[in-house]
């Protein structure tokens, strides 16, 4: 998905519908338990890259549908970055500070959307997703909860099976659902290595 030269050339875009997807996106991830049950970092960082999960599944159902519309994953990868140099502009970020650290949430996204997407192919071994969440997630806690990480890693599975039972049609017309947010972590998990590979399927 090459949205990033588009994005720092001349051509953004500024489509209501994209901006409506992404909209729903940023609601889905500012659900508190993400933040509260899960664990996930109530920081700048964390939330970004709960803003990342959810439109890296999005923009992973479009490019499924291989020729439905991709203008609109475009868009979509548009107002999201536009959004971020928003948000970085209101927190005081000077003109000439602003882009460069866009770009590089641009580039971390893209790293998002390589392992989201390899890690979300059933002929992955077990514990993948796992370890992509445990990195990028909850990459600046040391030692996370194995619950909580493998609550969201069923979470962004559902997700991803859901995405799947809606039509392009819906989603060109603005419509999608994430479906409820996690309950919480599974209580009495095993104490195990999110990072391993544990014989479940990823």
């Amino acid at each position: 998905m090459s949205f990033f030269k588009r994005f720092f050339g001349s051509t953004k875009q500024n489509d209501p519908i994209a901006w409506r997807l992404y909209e729903t996106a940023v609601d889905q991830a500012r659900a508190p338990v993400f933040y509260r049950d899960l664990g996930v970092p109530d920081t700048q960082d964390g939330r970004f890259e709960m803003i990342s999960m959810h439109v890296v599944l999005l923009l992973r159902r479009m490019k499924r549908a291989a020729g439905e519309n991709t203008d609109l994953a475009q868009n979509v990868f548009d107002a999201m970055f536009s959004d971020m140099d928003r948000c970085l502009r209101e927190l005081g970020s000077g003109d000439l500070g602003v882009a460069p650290r866009v770009k590089k949430m641009a580039r971390a996204f893209y790293g998002r959307i390589s392992a989201y997407d390899a890690a979300l192919d059933p002929q992955r071994e077990p514990g993948t997703l796992r370890a992509a969440i445990r990195r990028n997630v909850y990459g600046t806690i040391h030692t996370p909860d194995a619950a909580s990480v493998a609550a969201l890693r069923d979470y962004m599975l559902e997700v991803a099976a859901r995405l799947e039972e809606q039509s392009m049609h819906d989603l060109a017309q603005g419509r999608v659902d994430f479906g409820a947010p996690p309950a919480g972590p599974v209580p009495d998990a095993p104490a195990i290595d999110p990072a391993a590979a544990d014989g479940s399927a990823a």
